[in-house]
């Protein structure tokens, strides 16, 4: 018996021996990590880890390299994979449901036993004023209890089942994320250079407006032009430099917003290879019924809410479960040693049955708030249907109100260029006036800052869609 025991301390502290290695068949024993995507930056349902990728070897980042950082490096990310690990860990909870526990209890006492015996061992103390006389006894009682449930009428079960769906939910989701921090390692990427592009444009403004103003300068002090024209050209001078401080600016935020997405401090010194810009081209040869149709088997949140609505139907099962009895195989093996020569052995073992007769309405409200949550889940998938259509929409009208922009940025810039060189060949020659040039400086470079822009957003507009579709990824990435 003594040797069971030990036996019994066996099972109870090895697996606390194990669980500090991290590395034993102890720290995961249902293997739960396997449901879980390796690492942050990979998607559960994918097959490339970006952060299992040979580190970044050359100087300037490419969009691929930027993609790579954010996805392993960016807070959200781990944040998403961190939280299906936590669901794992339940899934495992709910699987040592199908296992007995066993467990030591064990005490250790001391006592003193009155007796008014003469014929005392050792131990006695005697009392020569009353006759009596008092034993002390120390008392050592190991008990290994078994507790196995057999049949709980699918409680058991419907646990387990909503922990697996909610831990597909959590994977689903952290698909989601790592698009949404895809899109915005892409929307910054393309901010930093459509923001450099703006400078370099504010630039060129300043110096023909810079231009426009020496001519002024020149014509006035030959008394071919009145004070005003140099006054009017010195104060578009003026706003072009504002324009192209403002600008130059802009291009330093958006280069710490892009280290920030990428899970770096704001200053970091980025070096970031340009960008592949191709034309913008037309969506318009897709059918939009078929991308919305599309986008609801693709995307990860839809996914990710349809798990839910299993998780919470199958947590209504298991609150159900909670009105109905349970069968369990119980047992015990008890030790008694104490310091008088008597030792027990006794061992019991047994079926045990839990009927709840009586919880306080307890169990009825687990069911009533279950079957409410469940309605909320069906109300929030309801929801999020109808807003993968609305994404799908506007993201697909965008990209084709970008194509539409930059075709009438470029006819703009050409007939502003020409504009241009006209009213300066004009006022040089005397034959045209300060405010024609000006007016036709400023409408260039409104042409340079608007064909910028379109073609940023175009790029940016398409991983958006792509994002929409539920299906951004790196083949959806601009090859250089």
């Amino acid at each position: 018996m003594k040797l069971i025991l030990w036996a019994g301390l066996g099972m109870v502290f090895c697996p606390l021996v194990g669980n500090a290695d991290q590395n034993s068949r102890f720290a995961d024993p249902f293997a739960t990590h396997r449901q879980v995507s390796p690492s942050p930056g990979q998607q559960q349902h994918g097959a490339d880890d970006p952060c299992r990728l040979n580190p970044i070897s050359h100087p300037a980042w490419t969009l691929v390299d930027v993609v790579n950082q954010a996805l392993c490096f960016n807070p959200q990310t781990r944040l998403a994979w961190a939280n299906a690990r936590y669901q794992a860990g339940q899934v495992g909870i709910a699987k040592a449901a199908y296992l007995p526990t066993v467990t030591l209890t064990t005490s250790l006492s001391r006592g003193i036993n009155s007796s008014s015996s003469s014929n005392l061992q050792s131990t006695t103390i005697s009392n020569t004023s009353s006759g009596s006389a008092a034993q002390a006894i120390n008392r050592f009682t190991p008990v290994i209890s078994l507790n196995y449930l057999l049949y709980n009428f699918g409680g058991r079960e419907a646990v387990l089942e909503t922990a697996q769906k909610t831990l597909e939910a959590s994977n689903w989701t952290q698909d989601a994320v790592l698009q949404t921090v895809m899109f915005s390692a892409i929307q910054a990427y393309y901010q930093v250079f459509a923001s450099q592009a703006a400078a370099d444009a504010s630039l060129v403004s300043e110096n023909a407006t810079g231009e426009a103003l020496k001519a002024a300068k020149t014509r006035h002090e030959i008394g071919a032009a009145a004070l005003a024209d140099a006054l009017l050209a010195q104060t578009a001078f003026a706003q072009a430099r504002l324009n192209r401080q403002k600008t130059a600016g802009e291009a330093r935020v958006a280069s710490g917003s892009l280290a920030n997405a990428l899970g770096l401090e704001a200053d970091y010194p980025l070096q970031i290879a340009p960008p592949s810009v191709p034309k913008p081209s037309l969506e318009q040869d897709h059918n939009i019924h078929q991308l919305i149709a599309q986008a609801k088997t693709l995307r990860p949140d839809l996914a990710a809410a349809e798990a839910t609505i299993q998780a919470a139907e199958a947590s209504v099962k298991a609150a159900e479960a909670g009105h109905l009895p349970s069968l369990s195989l119980v047992g015990t093996v008890g030790y008694n040693q104490t310091s008088l020569p008597s030792e027990t052995q006794s061992w019991t073992v047994g079926l045990q049955i839990s009927v709840p007769l009586f919880t306080g309405f307890n169990v009825t409200y687990q069911v009533r708030s279950a079957k409410e949550k469940l309605d909320v889940q069906r109300a929030n998938f309801d929801q999020l249907d109808q807003t993968v259509s609305l994404d799908v929409w506007k993201a697909y009208q965008l990209v084709n109100i970008a194509h539409d922009t930059f075709k009438s940025s470029e006819d703009l810039l050409a007939s502003a260029f020409q504009a241009e060189r006209v009213a300066m060949g004009r006022y040089k020659a005397g034959a045209g006036n300060i405010i024609d040039l000006l007016s036709a400086q400023a409408s260039h470079a409104t042409a340079r800052l608007q064909i910028i822009q379109a073609q940023y957003t175009w790029l940016t507009q398409k991983a958006q869609l792509a994002q929409a579709l539920g299906r951004l990824d790196f083949a959806s990435l601009p090859s250089r």
